[in-house]
């Protein structure tokens, strides 16, 4: 399977133009092309896509509540092989192998992470989204004014989706736990509802905090969706408050100064809804 034409996605965007000029949705159809082999019975199909812009919506965005990270950590690691035991242990590449252009989150907490990337990230910042996908909920205009927007994840045919990747490379972070870039070469680090999913997350962020810059920062944001078959055991056992203290404690392993480090509850509200998933961001610097 394959994208026949990716350019199509960018189709009737403006990533240059103010926020509130900007549409809420983009929809365009992606072909895909299934048994292109020389055994296979060639068939082509069209996908509509819808990509949420996190503008023109009718949600408001409360300034980020901060939330206080008090959990004292151990001098030495405290985890075990269990509390990274997963339900589903099979070959995470077989399980991602047909690219989902779909959301993870609903649309309220898509358009909360995008203006909190809007207010907090700076023009001409260099960015490396990891876990990444088809979307990475960057504003618009986070094409044109940022000078690099790199990306990893997982299926790389998503990642060809993504028309806001100045450049990629697909990796299976739970193989092998590594980032593909130099030293001090990011400003922003991002990783969007997917730190649950790593077996190897303290390595992981020693990888973050290899290829960010002095100064530079690691957003991580998660919410309480997710697919409980290759989430850890032990998030799976934790509330959402419990989440932030260990992706802070997993930082202080990975050798950040997590006496810097912040957390924020960034919940859009939504008119007439008496509930949508809840946001929640930790900021991590090197």
């Amino acid at each position: 399977m394959f994208f026949a034409d990716m350019a199509s996605l960018t189709a009737g965007s403006s990533p240059a133009c103010a926020a509130e000029d900007n549409p809420r949705y983009l929809e365009s159809e992606v072909q895909m092309k299934y048994g292109d082999g020389p055994d296979g019975n060639p068939r082509s199909r069209g996908l509509l896509v819808r990509r949420f812009t996190g503008d023109s919506t009718p949600y408001s965005f409360p300034t980020p509540r901060p939330v206080r990270l008090v959990k004292e950590w151990p001098e030495e690691i405290p985890f075990t092989k269990k509390d990274f035991f997963r339900a589903d242990e099979g070959d995470d590449e077989n399980f991602y192998t047909l690219p989902r252009l779909v959301y993870h989150i609903d649309e309220p907490a898509v358009a909360a992470l995008t203006q909190y990337y809007r207010s907090n990230i700076p023009a001409g910042s260099t960015i490396l989204d990891i876990c990444s996908s088809w979307v990475s909920h960057y504003p618009l205009e986070f094409k044109e004014k940022m000078k690099r927007i790199s990306g990893t994840g997982m299926n790389s045919l998503e990642l060809m989706a993504n028309d806001q990747f100045s450049d990629y490379e697909a990796r299976n972070l739970n193989v092998n736990p590594t980032l593909p870039y130099d030293e001090n070469t990011f400003d922003v680090v991002t990783c969007v509802v997917s730190i649950d999913y790593l077996i190897h997350p303290i390595e992981v962020l020693k990888e973050v905090r290899r290829v960010l810059k002095p100064g530079g920062k690691a957003i991580i944001s998660q919410s309480n969706r997710c697919f409980p078959s290759k989430a850890i055991a032990m998030w799976l056992d934790m509330n959402d408050r419990q989440h932030l203290e260990l992706i802070n404690g997993y930082a202080k392993y990975a050798g950040f100064d997590i006496t810097a480090s912040k957390a924020f509850d960034i919940t859009a509200s939504v008119p007439g809804e008496p509930y949508n998933d809840p946001m929640f961001i930790v900021e991590i610097t090197k």
